[in-house]
This record gives C-alpha cells, structure tokens and sequence, in this order.
C-alpha cells in the first residue's frame, strides 16, 4: 500500500514498513510542459533528455518555468546521492514473443534488486504510472495454468533450475490483477519511491506498470 509523504525529505527518510511499499509526495507544479513536448518534437522509443538539450529550448515563461522545475528535480535527486534520468517517451518496446508472460513494462511487474534498493518516478506530461496493491494482484508463475505453460517451454520439471529460469527471463516479476482489483494513478507531477525485490526486504515490492503511450510522456525516473 501507499502512503503520502509531505515533503521531499520524508520522502527520502520515511523507511518502508508495515506493509507500506510506495511512498508519494503529492504536489501542483507551475509551467506548461506540454510545450516544452512540443519544442522537443516527434521522436521514437525512449529519448533520454540532455540538460543542455533543454535549456536551449528557447520557450515561453511557462513553458521555462516547466524546464526550470525537471532540472531542480534532478539535481535534488542527485543531491540526496541517486542517478535520475529525465526521458521523452515516444513509446515503449514491447515484448513480442508470444509467451505465456509478456515482460514488457506495459504489463504488471515489479523492479527488482540484488541489495537494497528502490525506484523513484514522477510523470510530468502524458500518461502518469499506476500502481496496484498486493493483496489485489498475482504472480502469473504462481497461476497454475500459466505455469504449466511454463513448464513446457522450459522443457524440463519442477525444481531449482526451473526456478532460476523464471528469474533469468524475468518472468517472476511479473502479475495479473486479481478478478475486481482496483488499481491507483500515479497522477501528473507527484513524485514517487516505491519498493523494489531485494533479498531481505522488509516489505514486498511494489507492483506497477507503465501507461500505453497516446502523447509522449516526461518521466523523471531513478
């Protein structure tokens, strides 16, 4: 489950706990950062966003006030010691495969991590991220049906192999939403932490995905 964060330094101190997975600094931001897509141009895939490439942009003063707060949101990220990327997303790859378990980011999953570690994303254009509660979502290696199909597209039985397996194809972090699950917005601006899988985790990862792409989206992500 979420919980709200009113600032950016219980953001970045609250522990997760609880249960509690995801943690939101819910906020109103000034500037017009649909202009700032436009001034960006069309484009294809995911297109990280040079600093450089934005101060040149030449916009109105909202559409500045829009590139003046991406840029004070990555270095207040890289301030508190993280790596943010602010990317234009044209659209997502998506996994064409045909598998039992599509593991593109358009489908439910979680992040995952040999130590330590957690996400942080804030949408500022196009669609945001949504999230969904634990209790309200399954791991489809854990649907019997679609790990029978796994089964016999890794060829072999149940065991430690076949485990490692799903892990080296990242079919473990991958869910379905429970039958009446009611999944929540990420929203426009607000910034996010959420939990990844990592051995020893107090709580379970957060279970998220991407939005399907009808207009470019700003997302900051580390």
């Amino acid at each position: 489950m979420f919980k709200p964060a009113a600032n950016f330094q219980a953001l970045l101190s609250t522990p997760f706990a609880d249960g509690v997975n995801a943690l939101c600094w819910e906020r109103a931001l000034p500037g017009d950062y649909a202009e700032v897509v436009r001034l960006l141009g069309p484009g294809e895939g995911i297109v990280a966003l040079d600093e450089d490439r934005l101060r040149g942009l030449r916009p109105s003063d909202r559409g500045q006030a829009a590139v003046g707060q991406m840029l004070a949101d990555l270095a207040l990220l890289r301030d508190a010691g993280r790596d943010p990327v602010l990317n234009i997303i044209y659209g997502y790859p998506r996994d064409e495969e045909g598998g039992p378990v599509p593991t593109d980011v358009l489908s439910w999953h979680v992040d995952s991590a040999p130590v330590e570690a957690d996400t942080w994303l804030c949408t500022y254009h196009g669609a945001p991220s949504e999230g969904l509660r634990n209790d309200q979502a399954i791991r489809k290696v854990d649907d019997p049906k679609i790990r029978a199909q796994l089964l016999t597209l890794f060829g072999g039985e149940e065991g430690e192999a076949f485990a490692e397996w799903l892990g080296e194809n990242h079919y473990d972090l991958h869910y379905a939403a429970k039958p009446g699950a009611q999944p929540y917005s990420f929203g426009l601006f607000n910034l996010w932490r959420i939990t990844c899988a990592w051995p020893g985790s107090p709580v379970p990862p957060c279970v998220h995905r991407a939005p399907a792409t009808r207009s470019p989206r700003l997302l900051l992500i580390s």
